[in-house]
């Protein structure tokens, strides 16, 4: 019985774990992100290690990020632009924000 528990709390951990990876965000204007155009609508964002990969379909584009912890917590995903290029994107429902490293941004 014990043993089917601690399972069970480790299952549950490993889901939270890897779902506390995976956003989704909505881009409304076009975005720039490591010289890749992104086209208005929604994406899937996945977080590893301190890179960010921006998914729609077979459209990808892929970034190294820094992560930060505030001291509130974000109501909505919110994405801030330095004119097209992706700076920041403050995760919704959690303290933490995803700054874009403005040197890999460069336009190819």
């Amino acid at each position: 019985m014990l043993k089917k528990l601690v399972c069970g709390f480790a299952f549950a951990a490993m889901a939270v774990l890897s779902a506390a990876g995976s956003y989704n965000v909505t881009f409304y204007d076009p975005v720039v992100v490591n010289g890749t155009t992104l086209k208005p609508g929604d994406y899937k964002l996945e977080v590893k290690e301190n890179t960010a990969i921006i998914k729609q379909g077979k459209v990808m584009a892929q970034a190294p990020v820094k992560i930060e912890n505030s001291d509130q917590k974000f109501l909505t995903n919110t994405v801030r632009l330095d004119g097209t290029q992706l700076d920041e994107i403050r995760l919704g429902g959690t303290r933490t924000r995803l700054i874009f490293d403005k040197k890999s941004s460069a336009t190819n």
